[in-house]
């Protein structure tokens, strides 16, 4: 596992799970939950950034120097409102990495498809490494990809819901499909979600709500480490077929052993 790590844009990361940084209870939380998840990227909302240098409370337990930095374009609702905020992380010295965020529907937050791969064609130009959340279609992942994204990240559920994977069927074939690694984004509420995308084959996972809404979100960031690690391991290490019931004969096999003698005085 050691050898084992996810690229994105030529940057090789440890860790597979990115960890989100809103809604925490407070900065300190904040701080010992990134530790303890291991993560070495976060990402954080330009929006939320005094971009003259000073950080909000939120962030300011945190040594952004000791992480990789993925700023995302939360809030945005248009594409070009996306770009403005992914030229304005980079003059600022936040990073070369763009996470592209479109709000397509304001109730449930779901990204605007068109959009999405617009801000995604025109920031590659501009020499962004982009990693667009978008929805679980297939077809748009593919496109993403095809734009030059160094990622793709569909969402497994709408973002805060933690509802866990709603759509298996598309979440495998976009693993199965995308030349790109996939990077499930939003919804994930349990560890055992994030082992499950993991086992698929998914290159990561992106965990905030889960993570700040638990009891104890220190632990629950262990806990999804943990399972993200499982999930790969399992994964590497190639799932066992499932089969019917009954259809390929008992788990241990009694072909060749000696017949046993049934009341047989010795």
């Amino acid at each position: 596992m050691a050898d084992d790590k996810l690229t994105l844009g030529g940057l090789q990361l440890s860790s597979r799970l990115i960890h989100g940084t809103g809604k925490f209870p407070s900065p300190q939380v904040l701080t010992r939950s990134i530790a303890a998840s291991g993560a070495e990227m976060i990402t954080l909302a330009v929006r939320r950034l005094h971009l003259d240098g000073d950080r909000d409370s939120e962030l300011s337990e945190i040594d952004l120097s000791a992480l990789v930095v993925l700023p995302n374009t939360a809030g945005a609702k248009t594409a070009a409102e996306s770009v403005r905020l992914a030229r304005l992380a980079r003059a600022a010295g936040l990073s070369n990495f763009i996470k592209i965020e479109v709000v397509g529907e304001e109730d449930t937050l779901l990204p605007d498809p068109i959009a999405t791969l617009e801000a995604t064609r025109q920031l590659v130009a501009e020499g962004f490494t982009v990693l667009p959340y978008a929805s679980d279609d297939v077809a748009l992942a593919l496109r993403l990809a095809e734009a030059g994204a160094a990622a793709v990240m569909p969402g497994a559920a709408p973002i805060g819901s933690t509802l866990g994977v709603l759509n298996p069927h598309n979440i495998r074939l976009i693993i199965e499909k995308c030349p790109v690694p996939v990077i499930v984004d939003a919804g994930l509420g349990a560890p055992s979600d994030a082992a499950r995308v993991m086992e698929w084959g998914a290159a990561g996972v992106l965990v905030n709500t889960g993570i700040a809404q638990a009891r104890d979100p220190v632990g629950m960031a262990g806990a999804f480490a943990a399972a993200v690690v499982a999930g790969r391991t399992a994964f590497l290490a190639g799932l066992a077929e499932k089969r019917p019931a009954g259809g390929h004969g008992p788990s241990s096999p009694v072909d060749g052993l000696p017949a046993l003698a049934i009341g047989v005085n010795s």
